[in-house]
């Protein structure tokens, strides 16, 4: 099975930064240009982009368009988007400019039916973000953490053609104190929708961790963020080790 790697654009206020546990008063601004940054990581080899507007994540809509537009004309990566998107016209508006794939999170859990809806007409375009605190789901841009377990919330969209699961372990997300293979590896084993692991990737030794979970079914890819901005995972490594 192939193993994806997904450099992420976080926006905040137009500008690529990154967040410790998703709180948006601890961000590190690492780029004012997201496209520029989209340019780099395609130098770097990256065949992906994992872009998430966490204005909008809070907000409940699209709040730093005008900066995944210009990611978008910046390269051509396929580009999943998460962030504030909650309806299916927002989902349709999204894909319509240009976005491989959307993320939904918070209307993953409070609107099902939606997310069902749209995975069963858009085929592959339909990933669901599962922010998870002690194994517990959270919403609202991390702000709320709800009564259901992150694995009965990823069992509810089996067979209904969601593409991938993301799955976060918001204690580690920034943190690089090493991804939660554990429970990463639990919810890949628990469905047969594709698991992406997020949050906590340190090094190069987290690839080789995730590649080697021995379970059910394998770890299909990984989300890098603050590791690779600071420089503690090698492109190159982390690209031949996917591979």
């Amino acid at each position: 099975m192939s193993f994806e790697l997904y450099p992420a654009i976080d926006l905040k206020d137009g500008q690529c930064v990154r967040l410790l546990r998703g709180e948006m008063d601890k961000a590190t601004q690492y780029n004012p240009d997201p496209a520029d940054q989209a340019r780099q990581f395609a130098e770097m080899g990256f065949t992906n982009l994992h872009v998430v507007d966490l204005n909008g994540a809070f907000a409940g809509e699209s709040a730093n368009t005008d900066a995944v537009k210009a990611i978008l004309s910046a390269t051509n990566a396929p580009v999943q988007l998460g962030g504030g998107i909650r309806t299916r016209a927002q989902i349709d508006a999204w894909l319509e400019a240009g976005v491989s794939r959307v993320i939904l999170g918070t209307a993953a859990l409070r609107d099902p039916e939606l997310v069902k809806d749209a995975a069963r007409a858009l085929p592959g375009q339909v990933v669901v973000g599962i922010d998870a605190k002690d194994g517990m789901v959270a919403v609202e841009g991390w702000a709320e953490t709800s009564d259901m377990k992150a694995v009965d919330l990823a069992k509810a969209f089996e067979g209904c053609g969601v593409a991938a699961l993301i799955v976060t372990d918001i204690a580690r997300d920034g943190m690089k104190t090493g991804v939660n293979v554990t429970f990463t590896g639990e919810l890949a084993d628990a469905v047969s929708i594709p698991v992406i692991a997020s949050g906590g990737v340190a090094s190069a030794q987290d690839i080789r961790a995730l590649r080697a979970h021995q379970g059910q079914r394998a770890i299909s890819g990984s989300i890098l963020g603050r590791a690779l901005y600071d420089g503690d995972l090698d492109p190159a490594e982390a690209i031949k080790l996917a591979r």
